[in-house]
């Protein structure tokens, strides 16, 4: 008797060395080849075929071996055994069977066969021919466990192929490259903890004299977050004017958000608007408190409101600092804060402060990657477990730009 959790372990681990081709049908064909060598002791196969549906017919796309099958051969949907294959997900018979052409499998060379259904509504058909004396009970068995295990991989795929999509989407959204504003050097930088993630930021030209910066989260991670970040950051650049108070603009971004079709959901977020004279007015929609490290003062940056989404009618007020020359302003994800090492305990607001206000930066991208990375040795082995994203601004000192200064300035260590 098969040991069926062996065999299959067995088939995920051969199905896992195929490599995915852009089309299904040499992919089933690379599968096909695979089972009939690695399973021909165990299920006593002695070759196969792919079939694809076309029209109200199933032609024949691949043979293994190669038989010299007759040209442009085909099965017609109504043949009794693919109906059974349609229904229950697999066939299994000989050619003296009921409902079985014989001239059809004659025509392939085949006296028992074995086939499944594969992928999405079933277009996809491996057919298996069989060594005499076959045990059904066990050839059912092994079908539906080979069945089983195919659709998974053809799922996964799919699957991955959504994310990836879902990805490009999402790192098209994000700035190509960092804006240049006056004396500020500013950066940004996103690390999902998935595929994609529930973290987005944004720099939005605002006509010729402003500048909006926003940091966005959407609860949770992984697809479902980062579609509701995507809407946010897309429902902000279609709401930014510059005529619109930034009260405004977020009180109209929180209904959007609301009614969604992700309501249950809820997204933290700051928003600012830069001057070229180094005022900010901004709004801090539940994320938390950026810092602002000037002329040896921390500030946290918290004025605004609730996350957006729970309330519809709910408020928000709006606050402003000045980026005096010198001024480092960092905002960040929770991802950042509540990192955890193996011991559980979080990074913390307390560390991330220490670092700005302690280490000599050589401008805003040394300091957005030295935070990420003392944060990746606090984790250690530590899984991810959420999105983390760092925006940095610097502003430079005496009229001098941070990028400037950037080359002569010591790496903090």
């Amino acid at each position: 008797m098969t040991n069926h959790k062996e065999l299959f372990r067995k088939l995920e681990k051969t199905l896992g060395k195929i490599e995915r081709s852009d089309d299904s049908v040499s992919t089933l064909a690379a599968i096909l080849e695979r089972l009939v060598e690695d399973f021909k002791d165990d299920l006593g196969l002695v070759g196969g075929r792919v079939y694809e549906k076309s029209g109200d017919a199933y032609a024949l796309q691949h043979e293994y071996p190669v038989r010299r099958p007759p040209r442009d051969f085909e099965i017609p949907a109504s043949y009794p055994p693919i109906a059974e294959i349609l229904s229950r997900g697999y066939a299994l018979h000989d050619v003296q069977d009921a409902g079985v052409d014989r001239e059809i499998e004659r025509a392939i060379g085949v006296s028992q066969f074995a086939a499944i259904g594969v992928g999405p509504r079933t277009h996809q058909i491996i057919a298996f021919t069989l060594a005499p004396g076959y045990d059904r009970e066990e050839v059912v068995y092994t079908l539906n466990t080979i069945r089983h295990a195919l659709n998974i991989k053809l799922r996964n795929e799919e699957l991955l192929d959504s994310v990836a999509a879902v990805r490009e989407i999402q790192m098209s959204l994000l700035p190509a490259a960092a804006p240049a504003f006056d004396d500020l050097d500013i950066w940004g930088l996103s690390i999902p903890a998935d595929e994609v993630g529930g973290d987005l930021y944004d720099f939005i030209p605002i006509g010729n004299r402003n500048l909006g910066i926003a940091v966005a989260d959407a609860s949770g991670h992984g697809l479902p977050a980062a579609l509701q970040a995507r809407d946010a950051i897309i429902g902000l650049r279609m709401g930014v004017q510059e005529t619109l108070r930034i009260t405004a603009t977020l009180e109209k971004l929180n209904k959007v958000v609301n009614h969604s079709a992700l309501a249950s959901k809820f997204i933290s977020l700051f928003y600012g608007e830069l001057e070229l004279n180094g005022t900010l007015v901004y709004c801090n929609a539940g994320h938390p408190p950026p810092l602002l490290w000037s002329a040896g003062t921390m500030k946290k940056l918290s004025r605004g409101g609730t996350v957006l989404g729970p309330n519809p009618d709910a408020l928000y007020e709006r606050g402003y600092v000045i980026l005096e020359p010198g001024a480092i302003l960092v905002a960040y994800t929770d991802g950042i804060t509540e990192a955890e090492n193996a011991d559980g305990d979080e990074f913390g607001v307390e560390r991330l402060e220490r670092l700005v206000r302690e280490g000599t930066w050589a401008g805003a991208r040394d300091l957005v990657g030295g935070i990420l990375q003392a944060v990746r040795d606090w984790s250690g082995s530590a899984h991810q477990s959420d999105d983390r994203t760092v925006v940095a601004i610097v502003r430079g000192k005496g009229g001098v730009s941070a990028r400037e200064e950037a080359g002569r300035a010591p790496r903090a260590r």
